[in-house]
């Protein structure tokens, strides 16, 4: 991509989804993922009704009367956006390609988090981990998350979930919000969810297109599989052919809900032709009501 090209989509997102931010997303963000560590501050005297789990026992004997250590909660985060890069991605019949609404998706997290001071750090993979960019803080940051998301082309096209959660389990030391994007077309990462999710917050972003959940009748089509390259025929006009279909969506989307509530994993599901606005706002509200 030509270098002008570029700057002016990268310009394009940035202004759309930096204006969703301030706007809509700012406010609500930092209500949801405000910092939940704990990091001491100070000690002082005892007063009745503290909790004795806190008293600080090295002070305390040093000058023979109860002190405790007080605790200011830790307001920056670190968010990690675990993206999606395989070529299932390119695939959209209605407003959008699924890459497509990732990025923005993503760059309007990624602006969230900057306005609340997180650092923000991403993982691109396939079939496996194909990049990362190590949290930092600031505009250029994000600014370069924006062109990667853009230009980034994978070297493989096959889809494995369980590779980039092993990678943010191993790399990121410190819990983290982790914000997986993906049409999560992949089977046997639950093992690897639910080790990720609990030593961070993980949140999925379900990315779907409509014309996936149903084959529609219209006769002899040609598909190709974008992930392996294969080439099929099939009659969509063969109810047989479609219940087949349907059963295995369905049987997918089982397996894909159920591994989402066993981990506790909260999850947006967006559809291509959907505005990303409302599902993220109702994602936010649902932890901001538990809260």
């Amino acid at each position: 991509m030509e270098s002008a090209e570029l700057f002016k989509k990268v310009r394009k997102i940035e202004i759309k989804t930096r204006g969703l931010s301030n706007q809509i997303f700012s406010g609500q963000y930092h209500s949801v993922f405000k910092g939940r560590g704990m990091a001491f501050s100070e000690v002082r005297e005892y007063q009745p009704g503290d909790d004795i789990r806190s008293i600080d026992w090295n002070v305390t004997a040093r000058f023979n009367h109860p002190y405790v250590k007080i605790f200011d909660e830790e307001r920056e985060l670190t968010v990690m956006l675990l993206i999606d890069v395989s070529a299932s991605n390119q695939f959209g019949t209605q407003k959008t390609i699924k890459q497509e609404l990732i990025t923005e998706i993503a760059a309007v997290l990624a602006f969230s988090a900057i306005q609340n001071h997180d650092k923000v750090g991403v993982i691109f993979f396939s079939q496996t981990v194909e990049k990362f960019i190590p949290p930092k803080k600031g505009v250029s940051h994000i600014l370069r998350i924006i062109r990667e998301l853009i230009e980034f082309r994978p070297q493989q096209q096959g889809t494995n979930l369980t590779e980039p959660l092993r990678f943010l389990t191993n790399a990121i030391k410190k819990r983290c919000t982790a914000f997986l994007l993906s049409d999560f077309l992949d089977n046997g990462f639950a093992d690897a969810m639910k080790i990720a999710s609990k030593k961070h917050d993980l949140i999925a972003v379900h990315i779907f297109d409509e014309r996936e959940t149903r084959l529609p009748d219209v006769g002899l089509i040609r598909t190709r599989n974008a992930e392996t390259g294969e080439l099929r025929w099939i009659d969509s006009s063969d109810p047989t052919v479609r219940r087949y279909y349907d059963n295995w969506y369905n049987q997918h989307s089982g397996f894909v809900n159920d591994t989402f509530i066993r981990s506790g994993v909260d999850v947006a599901r967006i559809r291509t032709d959907q505005d990303y606005i409302k599902p993220l706002m109702g994602l936010f509200k649902k932890r901001g009501a538990r809260k």
